[in-house]
């Protein structure tokens, strides 16, 4: 199975684990809608939709750069409709995009809090409700979003509870969405990382350089989201999946391959349930950064 032709919208595609993702579906051949809304370099964030459009021209596919701010309704019709009239259609959505900012709530900016909303939980519903109509047509649609399985701890809310909210309303869309669209055959599902992955965001906001050591590359999450596009849409959905848990009931067995630095142990990243344990002979010894 490949998927070669096969139309991508993915959100946040300009860096980071979406552009990971977009990467992997280009060495097939897949074209990309790369729906970002950084057009212009960052000072601080490395990459546009022109140098991703790029580097997934030179892996393989065939890029279609959008600006788009995933908060603004018009932005993100224009962008599926030109996506459509470029590629014929849409076969899968991925919800990358989003914002993290983890603090108390007495110290959390509302305006802080209203961004983390409107692109992580908003942006998610808005992107997968004017996309729908176009995957139902597809041959094996399949709606991702980049968010934790739903468990609700007050570990992981007390600290970060409004980063907690909007992020778990990502998943919460899941669970609505998979049910929703069930009976039309569109598969709806999450993907989380067990680690923390090296992006910007790791880098910026969460640790710098040590962490980044610590972390594993964006590939796997990449090579995760492929193994879920392939996957029967009918019968594969619901399911709010961990990367290296996953590719184990794949078959996948190295993931030292995954590691940036394999002298520094491994960082675990919040949102992460007990169940499932990491894969034989995965060690997460280093300290959870929540």
């Amino acid at each position: 199975m490949s998927l070669a032709n096969r139309t991508l919208f993915i959100t946040g595609a300009s860096r980071g684990i979406g552009l990971a993702i977009a990467l992997r579906a280009a060495r097939d051949g897949a074209n990309i809608a790369i729906a970002a809304k950084t057009d212009k370099p960052h000072p601080k964030l490395p990459g546009t939709i022109f140098t991703a459009a790029e580097e997934i021209a030179k892996a393989g596919g065939k890029p279609l750069p959008l600006t788009v701010d995933v908060r603004d309704e018009a932005q993100v019709k224009v962008a599926i409709e030109q996506t459509v009239a470029t590629f014929g259609g849409i076969d899968i959505v991925v919800n990358n995009a989003s914002a993290v900012s983890r603090t108390p709530v007495a110290e959390t900016d509302m305006r802080r809090f209203d961004l983390m909303y409107q692109i992580n939980t908003r942006g998610t519903f808005m992107v997968s409700k004017y996309a729908i109509p176009h995957l139902a047509k597809a041959q094996n649609p399949h709606i991702l979003m980049n968010s934790p399985p739903l468990d609700m701890r007050e570990k992981w809310f007390a600290g970060s509870t409004g980063y907690s909210i909007a992020k778990y309303g990502m998943s919460l869309v899941v669970l609505g969405l998979a049910g929703e669209l069930r009976k039309q055959g569109i598969a709806v599902n999450a993907l989380w990382p067990r680690t923390t992955i090296a992006t910007a965001a790791i880098k910026n906001l969460l640790g710098g350089e040590r962490v980044m050591r610590m972390s594993r590359k964006p590939d796997i999450m990449a090579e995760a989201a492929y193994r879920i596009f392939l996957k029967p849409a009918r019968s594969f959905t619901g399911n709010f999946l961990i990367d290296d848990s996953f590719l184990a009931t794949e078959g996948v067995t190295d993931f030292e391959q995954y590691r940036v630095d394999p002298r520094e142990p491994l960082a675990p990243t919040f949102f992460v349930p007990d169940e499932p344990p990491p894969p034989a002979g995965v060690a997460i010894t280093g300290k959870r950064w929540d």
